[in-house]
């Protein structure tokens, strides 16, 4: 898939510091100046410091000006990954709709917004409250699906941030505390095999590093299991001084997708991706497999069900020495990064 990078900064920097308005000729929602929301397919577009002009979403795939599509921080919904056949004959996008519908403002305010968007094949709705935090550097997401269809159905839900240049390089460390994988390139119909362990993958048989991207992707993307009660990820780049985390429940997300992408011989993209499925593939291959690792490979919502899961994201300066992180603590609301190979910690606030 081939992907473009574009600047958002310079057109945000004039916008008020929140409300409806135009970024780049396409209509957004900008919080408190710092979080701005594309609202032709929901995807979070930037992300930035007050004091700072680094944005790791710099990032979009192909399409026309004003068209829906993924950008930065995109949710995949009801799928993740190819429809069938059958399916994509009657229309239904590569990772499902939720990205390529415009979503519908219903209150915002420089802290907190509320959108939702209607899944017309899919027959899902998602409703979704965003809130910035007073400093700016966290933001938390809560996504609620409702299954619209008079019967029940299969669906996955999968966060999708993608990471681009500036911010990503050839020294960006990615961490998380995924344990369990497998390559997405290994054959069905049993593609845990072999297994691997984060951050370790393998290709033609010798290990890959998956911290690191410099001029070869492949394996391209590789799978894990999150065993804690506490899933993270971390995106630690030391040319910018700055690091992009998540954190969600593992019953929420019990799945850390890694992606990796790279054009000209650089590091173009990283997914960064966390979800209710680790398989890329349409349903009836995933409804056969049914689970890996004893995790299940796809949600189910009743008719008229409604399911919530919720999410951080947040920036901190880092020193240009940082190993990355070796764990992260979440308690009473507070997040704590711990340094690799260091006594330093780091407090998100």
């Amino acid at each position: 898939m081939k992907i473009a990078s574009f600047s958002i900064l310079a057109c945000v920097a004039a916008l008020p510091a929140f409300g409806e308005s135009t970024v780049n000729g396409r209509r957004a929602v900008v919080m408190a100046g710092q979080l701005t929301i594309d609202i032709a397919g929901g995807s979070i577009v930037d992300f930035h410091l007050k004091d700072s002009s680094v944005n790791p979403f710099r990032w979009e795939s192909p399409g026309g000006p004003a068209e829906p599509r993924p950008m930065g921080h995109f949710l995949c919904l009801d799928r993740w990954g190819a429809p069938s056949d059958a399916e994509k004959n009657n229309g239904m996008w590569f990772h499902g709709e939720a990205t390529r519908v415009v979503w519908n403002v219903e209150s915002e305010s420089a802290r907190l917004t509320r959108m939702s968007a209607l899944l017309p094949m899919a027959g899902i709705e998602v409703k979704r409250e965003v809130r910035l935090s007073e400093s700016g550097a966290i933001f938390t997401v809560t996504e609620s699906a409702t299954n619209r269809n008079k019967l029940g159905r299969p669906y996955n839900m999968v966060q999708h941030p993608t990471i681009g240049p500036p911010f990503l390089d050839e020294a960006t460390l990615i961490d998380a505390n995924a344990r369990q994988g497998f390559m997405q390139s290994s054959p069905m119909p049993n593609p845990e095999h072999p297994t691997v362990v984060w951050p370790q993958a393998l290709k033609d048989g010798m290990a890959v590093n998956l911290r690191h991207l410099k001029d070869d992707p492949m394996p391209n993307v590789v799978s894990y299991v999150v065993d804690d009660e506490w899933g993270w990820t971390t995106a630690a780049s030391v040319t910018s001084e700055l690091l992009l985390g998540y954190v969600w429940k593992t019953a929420d997300y019990p799945w850390f997708n890694a992606w990796r992408h790279v054009e000209n011989g650089r590091p173009k993209a990283r997914g960064l991706e966390f979800g209710t499925t680790g398989l890329h593939q349409p349903f009836p291959v995933l409804m056969e497999k049914g689970r890996i690792f004893g995790r299940r490979l796809f949600a189910y919502l009743d008719a008229g069900q409604t399911e919530t899961r919720s999410y951080q994201g947040f920036l901190v300066k880092i020193p240009k020495e940082f190993q990355g992180v070796e764990r992260v603590a979440v308690r009473d609301g507070r997040i704590t990064l711990f340094e690799r190979g260091s006594d330093r910690q780091i407090q998100v606030q």
